[in-house]
C-alpha cells in the first residue's frame, strides 16, 4: 500500500491502481456472499416457527426474490441487512435477487466473478436479463458468459442479450410483438418557462417515434440521403465552418413534411437533359453484414447477429430484406483464410476481415465495437511499415485495428509495445511496466516473464510471414 500518493513513482501508482480494482471486486463480491449467508440463516419457512403471527395479520413469510430454482428467504430478516448495509430494503431485495440467481443459476459465471474476472454490476446486469428463463434454458446464458467475462462490459451483455433471446426464442417474439403494437409518434408541447430554463429548449421541438426496426432503418436512409444531398449543395460562405451533418440531417427530417418541396429539391439536382416525368428519387445501397450459425443438423438457427444492430431472431432479419426489391447475397468471407499485399494501405478485404473477426477495438481492456454507425478504426500495422523492407508487410498478419484515441496513444506516447500472435492475437506492454494479451475473447493480464515467452513465438511467426 502506498502511504503517499504524491512520492510515489509511476511504476508504483499503476501497480497500487490495478490492485485497487482487485481489492474492490473482491469486497464488492464479499459483501453479496455476506448477504446469501444471511439468507441462509432465514430460509426456514417463519409460519412453522412457535406463536408465529400469522401472514394475514403483517407475520413474516418466505418469499421468492430470483428466478427459477433459487431458495426462498423470510422477508422481514432483510430488514435488518438492510440497515447494515446503508440501503433501502427494496436495493437489499434486488441485490439477493441478483445473488441467488448467480449461485444457482448462473454458477459457471459466478465462479468466474469470484476470481475478480469481471466487475460484479455486469454479472448483476446479466442475472436481471435472464430472470425469465427457465433452469434449464439459463444453462446456455451461464457457459457463453462465463467464457467472455474477460471481455469489456459492453461485449459481456451483447453476448447475454444474444443467449437470452436463443434461449426463449418464443419469448423475445412475444416482446416484438408487444412493442409493435405500442407504436405511435409523439411530438411533446413544451412545458411553461423551458424556454428559459432550459437554454437546450428554446426555439426547437422534439419529436420521438416507436417504429417497426424495418421502418426506422429506412426512415434513417431516407434522412441521410437527403441530409447529404443538402449539404452537398448547400451555399457555404467564404471562411465560414461547414455546418456537420446533424444539423442536416434535422434540416431533411423537417423537409419531409412538405413531400412537394423534397420532389422539388430532387429535381433540381437531377441531370438537367432528364425530363421531370422519369425523375425519380432512390435510396443509396443498404448493406446488412448477417453472422448466421447452423444446427448440427445443418439448419439455420433462430438467431442472427446483424453488424451494426445486434442479436436479431432470423424472422427480423426476413422482415428487414423484405423491403427490397432487389437483394444480393454476397458470398460467405471465410475468416480463416488470409492475404498478404506489398503496399502501404491495407486492402478493403483485409480491414473487412479484420473487423469482423475481431468485432472491436484491440487496445488492451477497450470497449468500442466497429459498427456501420461508428467511426471506422484505423488499421496500424502492428509491425511498423518498412518500405524498403521485405515484400508483404500489409495483411491479417500485420493488422492492428484501433479507434483513434487508441491509435494516438500508440503512436505519440513513448514506450507501447504490441506484436501480433495470429489474426486475432496481440500481447501489449504499457510504457511503465503492464502487459496484457488481447483477444477475441477479451483481455488477460500476463507477467513480464509470460510477455517474453510469447514474444518469441510472435518473432517467429513474423519470420514466417516474411519468408
Amino acid at each position: 500500500m502506498i502511504s503517499d500518493p504524491s512520492n510515489a513513482t509511476p511504476e508504483q501508482l499503476l501497480h497500487a491502481a490495478e490492485n485497487g480494482v482487485r481489492d474492490r471486486r473482491k469486497a464488492e463480491v464479499r459483501q453479496l456472499e455476506l448477504l446469501l449467508a444471511w439468507a441462509d440463516l432465514h430460509s426456514g419457512d417463519p409460519q412453522a416457527e412457535p406463536d408465529a403471527v400469522p401472514v394475514r395479520f403483517g407475520g413474516p413469510r418466505l418469499i421468492s426474490l430470483g428466478g427459477d430454482g433459487t431458495p426462498e428467504v423470510a422477508d422481514l430478516a432483510l430488514v435488518e441487512m438492510a440497515i447494515a448495509r446503508h440501503e433501502h430494503v427494496m436495493a437489499t431485495r434486488g441485490a439477493l435477487a441478483d445473488a441467488f440467481d448467480l449461485r444457482h443459476r448462473l454458477p459457471q459465471v459466478w465462479a468466474g466473478v469470484r476470481e475478480g474476472r469481471c466487475e460484479l454490476w455486469v454479472v448483476r446486469r446479466v442475472a436481471r436479463m435472464s430472470r425469465t428463463l427457465d433452469r434449464n434454458q439459463i444453462r446456455i446464458v451461464d457457459t457463453a458468459v462465463a467464457a467472455a467475462l474477460d471481455q469489456a462490459p459492453s461485449r459481456i451483455l451483447t453476448i447475454a442479450e444474444a443467449k437470452v433471446i436463443e434461449a426463449d426464442p418464443v419469448a423475445h417474439q412475444g416482446r416484438i410483438d408487444k412493442n409493435q403494437s405500442q407504436k405511435g409518434v409523439w411530438y411533446p408541447k413544451p412545458r411553461p418557462g423551458s424556454q428559459v430554463d432550459d437554454d437546450s429548449q428554446a426555439g426547437v421541438g422534439t419529436v420521438f417515434a416507436r417504429l417497426e426496426e424495418a421502418d426506422a432503418l429506412a426512415h434513417r436512409q431516407t434522412v441521410d440521403d437527403l441530409a447529404a444531398a443538402l449539404a452537398e449543395h448547400a451555399d457555404v460562405p467564404d471562411g465560414a465552418e461547414p455546418l456537420d451533418m446533424d444539423h442536416w440531417r434535422a434540416e431533411a427530417f423537417a423537409m419531409l413534411a412538405d413531400p412537394a418541396a423534397v420532389l422539388a429539391f430532387c429535381r433540381s439536382i437531377e441531370d438537367p437533359d432528364q425530363h421531370d416525368s422519369d425523375a425519380t428519387r432512390t435510396t443509396g445501397d443498404a448493406e446488412l453484414v448477417v453472422h448466421l450459425a447452423q444446427d448440427p443438423d445443418g439448419a439455420l438457427g433462430p438467431l442472427t447477429r446483424v453488424e451494426g444492430l445486434g442479436p436479431r431472431l432470423l424472422d427480423q432479419v426476413r422482415d428487414l430484406l423484405g423491403r427490397h426489391t432487389t437483394i444480393t447475397v454476397q458470398p460467405v468471407i471465410d475468416l480463416h483464410t488470409g492475404r498478404s499485399v506489398n503496399g502501404y494501405e491495407h486492402p478493403t478485404d483485409v480491414k473487412h476481415r479484420t473487423q469482423l473477426r475481431t468485432i472491436g477495438d484491440v487496445f488492451p481492456h477497450a470497449t468500442s465495437l466497429f459498427t456501420r454507425q461508428g467511426r471506422p478504426p484505423d488499421h496500424d500495422h502492428t509491425v511498423a511499415y518498412d518500405k524498403h523492407g521485405p515484400p508483404g508487410q500489409t495483411g491479417d498478419h500485420n493488422d492492428t485495428p484501433l479507434a483513434r484515441h487508441h491509435h494516438r496513444a500508440k503512436t505519440h506516447v513513448p514506450g507501447y509495445t504490441v506484436m501480433q500472435l495470429g489474426p486475432d492475437r496481440w500481447i501489449w506492454g504499457s510504457p511503465h511496466g503492464l502487459y496484457r494479451l488481447v483477444t477475441t475473447t477479451g483481455t488477460s493480464v500476463i507477467t513480464r516473464a509470460e510477455y517474453q515467452l510469447l514474444e518469441q513465438d510472435a518473432i517467429v511467426l513474423a519470420g514466417a510471414l516474411a519468408a
